[in-house]
């Protein structure tokens, strides 16, 4: 038995704010940057941010983005027995996000919950989601990534809020005796702790207590991701048997451009072969990967029995690989 996706789904806030707007906005605390300032280091033209009091929540997005892909796929929402949400930023400490949408979706009664792996989260769902479907009984799983990382930007930190965005996207995963994800890896290192990417604040007696903000080490991030995701794409693609040459659609991880495309030249993926959202949506973190290949998917940038590529890194340090072949 395997696992396949069958239908994506996608979910972005109204506001686009635009790297001129946040030029303006830094400007105005004495903080100097600009459109080509943020362009040329990390390949950000804009991003989404959600609006709470407009409904617009980790949790609202998660719900749209798992209604489109559900759609898509031809299922009810009474035939998903697992749902999985990746977040970092989930609308509350608990119940979970899964739960929440569990209940918007009307799919009561089936498997629910969150995985915080950050960045690396929505590789971490994916693989769980597989495993279980594998394994049985389970036979229909929604796998979504959702955040609003804009709750927990520090707006006079050039180095970190200039990256994030809000978002959610999501796949449906289906068991069939046909294969799907060829295989798939998830790795951590935890020595490479908050010191290096990390938001430190957690609840203390009614209060927060730590630094409520992301603070990032940008150049040892660089480092690692780019060493983690190169070795972790040969991994999968040795264990499936293909080179990674072959791979016809690579979906890494939003974060950066200079990343994205040093990993596909180590790769020898051609960067046509590349999808980029990076510069319409910036680092959505969980939401990344899946939005991502929602995009693709609805670009017609993959065809079945194609090879597909996924690869998420974020804090912790947590990454991981996927390869796909797709439906």
């Amino acid at each position: 038995m395997y696992s396949r996706v069958i239908a994506t789904g996608a979910a972005l806030p109204a506001r686009a704010v635009s790297n001129d707007e946040f030029a303006r906005m830094l400007a105005a605390d004495g903080i100097e940057t600009s459109d080509e300032w943020i362009r040329t280091r990390t390949g950000i033209e804009q991003r989404y941010f959600a609006d709470e009091e407009k409904g617009e929540t980790t949790t609202s997005l998660a719900v749209a983005a798992a209604r489109q892909a559900l759609e898509r796929s031809g299922l009810a929402p009474s035939d998903i027995d697992l749902i999985i949400v990746a977040t970092t930023t989930p609308d509350m400490v608990f119940p979970s996000v899964a739960c929440h949408v569990q209940a918007a979706l009307g799919a009561s009664g089936c498997a629910a919950f969150d995985v915080q792996a950050v960045c690396a989260g929505f590789i971490y769902a994916l693989n769980a989601a597989d495993a279980m479907l594998r394994a049985g009984p389970y036979r229909a799983a929604v796998v979504i990534g959702s955040e609003t990382l804009s709750r927990v930007l520090d707006m006079k930190d050039r180095s970190t809020c200039v990256l994030f965005g809000d978002g959610a996207g999501a796949v449906v995963l289906q068991a069939s005796q046909d294969p799907g994800i060829l295989a798939a890896r998830m790795y951590a290192d935890g020595r490479y702790d908050e010191k290096v990417l990390g938001l430190t604040a957690h609840l203390k007696a009614g209060a927060v207590v730590g630094d409520p903000f992301i603070r990032m080490d940008g150049r040892q991030v660089f480092k690692l991701a780019v060493e983690g995701l190169t070795e972790s794409a040969r991994e999968v693609a040795g264990l499936a048997c293909v080179r990674t040459e072959d791979v016809a659609l690579f979906v890494p991880h939003q974060a950066n451009l200079r990343i994205m495309t040093m990993v596909a030249r180590k790769l020898g993926i051609p960067d046509e072969r590349m999808v980029k959202t990076v510069a319409e949506q910036g680092n959505t973190s969980a939401a990344s990967v899946p939005l991502a290949l929602d995009r693709a998917v609805r670009d017609g940038m993959v065809r079945p029995g194609e090879l597909v590529l996924l690869q998420g890194v974020g804090a912790g340090m947590a990454w991981g690989s996927a390869l796909i072949r797709w439906a």
